[in-house]
C-alpha cells in the first residue's frame, strides 16, 4: 500500500510499504477513503531528528472496513467508520467516565495516511456511519476523527454555556471549531484571536462576533478593552508558550483556561501572581473524541453544523508531502486527503 512516512524534520515521503494485517481479535483492518494533515502533525514536521528508517503518519481516518477479527461485533466488512484518534476499548471506568484518552488500554494512531490501518480495539473505536462512501458530508464527518471533538472539548472543558463571554486563541482548524463549539454551546460573545484574515473571516461565519489581529502586550490590551478586564473563558488552541502566556494575560479573574493545543513546552507560570492570586482555573487536555461522537454526529447528518469547512484544500496520496509544506507556509488551512 501506499503510506506517508517522515524521515526527519521536513522531510516527507510516500513510498509503497507492507499492508497492515490482523493480529488480534480485537482488531479491524479499514481501508481509508478521507484522511487529512492535523497542525499537530506540523510539530514532528519542525522538530524531528533524522532518522534512516520513516515514520509513518496521520491520526484522523475514515474508510470501509476490510476485515475484522474474530471478537470484532459492532462493525463488519463494508461498513463506512470514523474512528477516534486514539483507540480504547470504550468500557473501562475510564471510558465510562468520559476520558477515553485515559483508557487503561488507550493508543494513538499513527499511521492514518495511508490506504490500509490496522484499528486495534476496534469495537469501542470505530463508530459506524449512516451514508455511503460518496456522500458530500464525508469532509465533515472526517472532522469527527480530532478536529471538532478537541474544538468541542475546548469549550466543555470550560463549561460554556448560554450567554457566555468567550475568547478563542488560534485561527487554525481546532480553534476554529472551538468558536463554532462554543456558539453551539450557547456563547453570546466570541472573540477569536488570529491574524490570518482567510482564517478569521472562516471564524466570523462559525460563530466568532470579534477579530483580534494583535499579539503579545497588544493583543492582550486589547481583549482586556473588549471585555471590561477579561473574558470568563479562554480556550487555548495552539500549543505553543507565547498562546499560554495570552491566556493567562486576557483570562478574567475567577475564569478558566481550556487548554486543547498539545503543549510544546513543559514549564509554564501556574503560581500566585499568575493563576492562583485570581482563582483561575486550568483545565483541558488531550481530547476524548470518542465521548463526543455520538453527540456530534447528528447536527453533521442534519446539516445544521459544517465543520468541513476547514478543509481548503484536497489532495491524493502521491500529494501529501505539498499538503505539509503549504500548511506549514500557511498557504492552506487543512488539508484533506482522498483515496
Amino acid at each position: 500500500m501506499r503510506a506517508t512516512l517522515m524521515y526527519g524534520a521536513g522531510d516527507v515521503r510516500v513510498e509503497t510499504v507492507t499492508d497492515p494485517t490482523i493480529k488480534q481479535p480485537t482488531d479491524a483492518i479499514v481501508r481509508v477513503v478521507r484522511a487529512c494533515v492535523c497542525g499537530s502533525d506540523l510539530h514532528p514536521y519542525h522538530t524531528m531528528a533524522a532518522q534512516q528508517h520513516g515514520q509513518q503518519m496521520g491520526h484522523e481516518f475514515l474508510g470501509i472496513v476490510e476485515q475484522t477479527g474474530t471478537d470484532v461485533t459492532t462493525v463488519k466488512a463494508g461498513d463506512l467508520v470514523v474512528a477516534s484518534f486514539s483507540y480504547q476499548d470504550n468500557t473501562c471506568e475510564f471510558c465510562r467516565a468520559g476520558v477515553q484518552t485515559a483508557c487503561v488500554h488507550v493508543g494513538f494512531f499513527s499511521a492514518a495516511q495511508a490506504e490500509l490501518i490496522r484499528v486495534p480495539l476496534a469495537d469501542g473505536t470505530l463508530v459506524k456511519l449512516p451514508v455511503g462512501a460518496d456522500s458530500a458530508l464525508l469532509p465533515s464527518l472526517l472532522t469527527l476523527a480530532d478536529v471538532y471533538g478537541t474544538g468541542y472539548h475546548a469549550a466543555r472543558c470550560a463549561n460554556v454555556t448560554t450567554g457566555d463571554t468567550v475568547a478563542v486563541i488560534g485561527d487554525g482548524a481546532v480553534g476554529l471549531l472551538a468558536v463554532l463549539s462554543a456558539k453551539q454551546l450557547g456563547a453570546e460573545r466570541i472573540i477569536l484571536m488570529g491574524r490570518h484574515k482567510v482564517r478569521t473571516d472562516l471564524g466570523r461565519e462559525l460563530g466568532a462576533t470579534d477579530v483580534v489581529a494583535e499579539r503579545g502586550e497588544e493583543g492582550i490590551a486589547l481583549v482586556r478593552d473588549l471585555t471590561d478586564g477579561g473574558a470568563p473563558k479562554v480556550l487555548e488552541a495552539v500549543g505553543h508558550r507565547p498562546a499560554y502566556d495570552q491566556a493567562v494575560g486576557i483570562v478574567r479573574a475567577g475564569g478558566v483556561i481550556s487548554r486543547v493545543g498539545v503543549p510544546q513546552y513543559d514549564e509554564a507560570p501556574v503560581g500566585f501572581a499568575s493563576l492562583f492570586g485570581r482563582n483561575i482555573t486550568l483545565n483541558g487536555g488531550p481530547a476524548p473524541v470518542r465521548a463526543y461522537i455520538d453527540e456530534l454526529l447528528p447536527g453533521i447528518l442534519d446539516g445544521t453544523v459544517d465543520p468541513g469547512k476547514v478543509f481548503d484544500r484536497t489532495v491524493t496520496i502521491d500529494d501529501v508531502p505539498d499538503a505539509y509544506r503549504a500548511m506549514d507556509d500557511r498557504e492552506a488551512l487543512k488539508v484533506l486527503i482522498a483515496f
